[in-house]
């Protein structure tokens, strides 16, 4: 197995007893890091210290990462044109900060009876929200309510084209054209000046 120092200088490839004495020499463990390598590489090491750095990476890596929730909204089918404005105004919101939304329908009484005005209702929230999400799942009757997830767009990521990251100019005149002496070129004459 190649073995690798715990200041990360490359010690070689090793037989297993002689890493483990050479591990217990220096009052560190041997660890291996890459089982699937040929050959495997084992590194000689603190555990406990290794253990630790490696969990604080991971509480660093998930105090940045965004949890993603699910928000509902709950609609009426015969909701009023302000209240509608209002609630998908909210549903942004959420959208805005990362989390899904489920808007929901819900049904009472002869309501049961009319699902399509609840579907209506909720396309014009879909409609109203294109280009600021997504519907992720369509209208759904289920029981009393019809429901749809609405999700936020995928954030662009990544480096922008060239061409974008340059400040555009106000026209800059052409360079001239370089031509090489004694083509055409005539030599510039002197002027005279006459005094009188």
């Amino acid at each position: 197995m190649r073995i690798i120092g715990h200041e990360g200088e490359q010690l070689g490839i090793m037989s297993l007893p002689r890493a483990l004495d050479l591990a217990r020499s220096e009052n560190l463990d041997l660890v291996e890091v890459s089982p699937m390598a040929q050959p495997p590489v084992c590194k000689i090491l603190d555990y406990g210290r290794f253990k630790y750095e490696q969990t604080r990476k991971e509480r660093e890596a998930r105090k940045t990462q965004k949890t993603q929730t699910l928000k509902e909204m709950r609609l009426r089918p015969k909701i009023g044109q302000h209240d509608l404005d209002f609630k998908t105004k909210l549903i942004l919101d959420f959208l805005e900060e990362g989390d899904k939304v489920k808007v929901a329908v819900n049904f009472r009484g002869r309501e049961n009876a009319h699902p399509e005005i609840g579907r209506q209702v909720l396309e014009e929230v879909a409609r109203r929200l294109q280009g600021k999400g997504q519907v992720e799942r369509s209208p759904l009757l289920e029981g009393r309510s019809m429901s749809m997830i609405v999700s936020p767009l995928p954030q662009k990521t990544g480096p922008r084209p060239q061409r974008e990251q340059q400040a555009p100019s106000a026209n800059p005149p052409p360079a001239p054209a370089p031509q090489p002496a004694g083509a055409g070129a005539a030599p510039a004459q002197p002027t005279q000046t006459s005094q009188s």
